[in-house]
């Protein structure tokens, strides 16, 4: 007689069970690792363009945020006065815009945190949302004879999807200690002159790799 060898029904449902078990425990963490990874990328591309689009601003209509003065509604979304919104708007790829009760709230530097109904938001054609308030103009880092006036904003990397967090240190609060091992999705912005850069600690940190 031949003798066959092989697994019994229990043992191939015992080994099944331990594999779901270890991948209900991972996937999780897969899936966090993987939307942090997104979230990151995104971010540092929303960075680039809209410092892409002040560049090209200059170049086609010689003004950057620093000459941004108009700040009344009717004047700043005219598309051809010197303001933020017409910057932005006329230079980069937008779907759709919103002036009250869209933007973002961010919540840990009294410079960016303004209300939602003071804001334009911005609705890009890859799922970025930009916000800022809707009356800043003048943005500067100042000099010899102009007085400091940076502008903040608030950059959404997936829109309104969630999670709708802002980014934040997991330990530490100087721009050498913070770590951002798992990034979310709102990140706070400066802008003055020709330059957008992260205006809180943990935003630094995704952007230059703290962490990661």
């Amino acid at each position: 007689m031949t003798k066959r060898f092989g697994f019994t029904l229990a043992e191939v449902l015992i080994t099944l069970g331990i594999i779901g078990v270890v991948a209900a425990m991972t996937m999780p963490t897969l899936m966090n690792s993987t939307n942090g990874a997104q979230y990151k990328t995104a971010y540092k591309k929303a960075l680039s363009v809209l410092s892409q689009a002040v560049v090209l601003n200059v170049a086609l209509d010689d003004y950057d945020m620093s000459q941004a003065t108009e700040t009344s509604a009717a004047k700043a979304t005219d598309g051809s006065s010197a303001s933020l919104y017409n910057l932005f708007n006329n230079r980069m790829n937008v779907v759709k815009t919103a002036t009250t009760g869209t933007g973002w709230t961010a919540s840990n530097n009294a410079k960016i945190k303004f209300a939602q109904a003071s804001n334009y938001t911005l609705f890009f054609n890859d799922g970025i949302v930009f916000s800022f308030k809707n009356n800043d103009g003048n943005c500067t880092e100042g000099n010899a004879t102009t007085t400091e006036d940076k502008c903040y904003g608030v950059i959404d990397v997936n829109g309104e999807k969630n999670p709708n967090k802002e980014v934040k240190c997991d330990s530490g609060t100087s721009a050498d200690t913070c770590t951002v091992s798992n990034p979310t999705d709102i990140y706070p912005v400066v802008m003055y002159d020709q330059t957008i850069l992260p205006a809180t600690r943990a935003g630094e940190a995704v952007l230059y790799g703290a962490g990661n």
